[in-house]
């Protein structure tokens, strides 16, 4: 397979879409690593694997329209594999094997029968100490967005993914790339004040559009600058309810063509409305209890 990603809608060729089955009990506060995950154990909320196999197989319909080929992981048992996008991830023609967090190191070896498809000299893996997720991580043609924590207390947050170390390691790997690190705001138990992923708060779409969350970011310097490389005018705005409910995590699958949740009107509209294109709906709520959506589900392996 010859990988090929160097934005975030180029029209889509191959794809790695999440595992919905044998996802395993309902976890506690304690095994929970996100904020969302756990205000949804908290309120027992937390999706059942039946909606969550409905879901997703409602994307994997919309991908298929779409002559998109998909590839999913092998099933673990009694483990949560719906969130393809951390364990690794495309730029250009190389793919980055994350350094998860503990929690979801065996989720790789599921993996092994896509990553044998890759020719082993285009597989990078970083040292034990460099973190980073793919939801952390945005290519936009010459530009790469790095979502990250500076935080002294990094360590002690389940929610930063990424870490300053990986970063500067990408920067050699990809020494023509203008790359951008972003600092977001870390809450492990309240989804209303924290950031898991850049995606969660920020997403490019179209050709020269995104959309956006401004209170993500911990220095409003790293909010104007993505609104001086857009424009004000392609930009779309989300608020702080519709941050929580996930509505920049939807998924291109080409300039022109979205997948989101049907519960995401406003936006939708605007998408169609304004800017002309396309949006498949699915419903999706159910797993965006677990923090994450559309794009975390995925993990584009080849775009025109």
């Amino acid at each position: 397979m010859k990988l090929n990603i160097k934005n975030e809608t180029g029209r889509l060729r191959s794809v790695v879409l999440g595992q919905p089955n044998s996802m395993g009990a309902v976890p506690t506060l304690e095994e929970s690593y996100d904020a969302k995950s756990y205000y949804s154990i908290e309120n027992n909320i937390y999706p059942k694997e039946s909606d969550i196999i409905d879901e997703m197989n409602a994307f994997e319909a919309v991908l298929k329209k779409y002559d998109v080929e998909v590839f999913r992981p092998d099933i673990i048992e009694d483990y949560n594999q719906v969130f393809a996008r951390d364990v690794a991830f495309v730029i250009d023609d190389k793919m980055i094997i994350s350094n998860v967090i503990a929690d979801r190191a065996d989720e790789q070896e599921a993996y092994k029968s896509v990553f044998e498809k890759v020719a082993w000299r285009k597989i990078i893996n970083l040292p034990e100490t460099a973190h980073i997720e793919g939801g952390d991580v945005i290519v936009w043609d010459d530009f790469l967005f790095i979502g990250t924590c500076f935080s002294e207390d990094y360590r002690s947050y389940k929610t930063a993914r990424t870490n300053e170390y990986a970063i500067e390691i990408l920067k050699e790997y990809f020494p023509k790339k203008r790359i951008i690190d972003l600092e977001l705001k870390k809450n492990d138990k309240i989804p209303y004040e924290g950031i898991l992923h850049l995606d969660c708060t920020f997403n490019p779409i179209g050709k020269d559009k995104c959309i956006i969350y401004k209170d993500g970011f911990v220095d409003e310097s790293d909010y104007r600058l993505i609104i001086d490389i857009f424009g004000e005018e392609n930009c779309f705005h989300v608020t702080a309810e519709e941050m929580f409910e996930m509505n920049p995590n939807i998924f291109s699958i080409s300039p022109e063509v979205v997948v989101s949740d049907k519960a995401f009107a406003r936006m939708n509209n605007h998408l169609r409305n304004e800017w002309g294109m396309t949006v498949e709906e699915i419903p999706y709520r159910e797993i965006s209890k677990m923090g994450g959506l559309l794009r975390c589900s995925t993990m584009p392996l080849v775009r025109e």
